[in-house]
């Protein structure tokens, strides 16, 4: 579950009927405030697969939940200034700073600001089935990701695929998308278990 983390912090126009990745990628991020759905995540390493499922929630700026379930209970909430990354099964608990935890990580940029160029340079990959896709680069050469991809349809997100340094190939689908519910504002905090063990780094 430790690369299953990994990936996910090391993870939207006058358009036509089927806008372009990049129009879609920027209407999405200035009309969405909060968002879930559930996901389904897949990282290939050296030949070998990991899959794990579960749920996610934002809030912008800068809130985020991935909830995951299956294989094991692992539960990642940024607050806006803490991240935490709770592993159920070690009773384990890491405490980061968010900021420096995300940098400009794909889960910073769904969660972040509307800044997308600031941290990004966007390329257009073009529309597969009903997907429009677009490669995200990250600015700064120090991003744990070496390629970034993102699907979208109808504005919405609806797969992510994530290269990092280390070799690792994670693919994110979305479904269940629900785009501006009502989240509770005790998704989006964290209180430690007693018992558990807290690193902080």
């Amino acid at each position: 579950m430790k690369t299953l983390a990994s990936a996910l912090l090391c993870l939207a126009l006058a358009a036509p009927a089927h806008a372009a990745a990049i129009a879609q990628l920027k209407q999405f991020v200035s009309s969405t405030k909060t968002l879930s759905a559930s996901f389904s995540q897949t990282v290939s390493s050296k030949g070998k697969q990991e899959t794990a499922s579960g749920i996610m929630e934002l809030q912008r700026p800068g809130k985020l939940r991935w909830a995951y379930s299956k294989p094991f209970e692992q539960l990642i909430v940024g607050d806006g200034n803490t991240l935490w990354i709770y592993d159920k099964e070690l009773a384990q608990i890491t405490k980061r700073k968010q900021a420096g935890a995300l940098g400009s990580s794909p889960a910073a940029l769904l969660a972040g600001s509307n800044a997308i160029e600031r941290d990004y340079l966007l390329r257009e990959m073009g529309k597969q089935g009903d997907v429009e896709w677009l490669a995200a680069s990250p600015k700064k050469a120090d991003n744990t990701f070496e390629s970034i991809k993102m699907g979208f349809s109808n504005n919405q997100l609806v797969e992510m695929e994530l290269g990092d340094s280390f070799g690792n190939q994670t693919r994110i689908r979305f479904s269940d998308i629900k785009k501006n519910p009502a989240l509770p504002a005790a998704n989006f905090s964290f209180t430690p278990p007693k018992g558990v063990d807290l690193v902080s780094e």
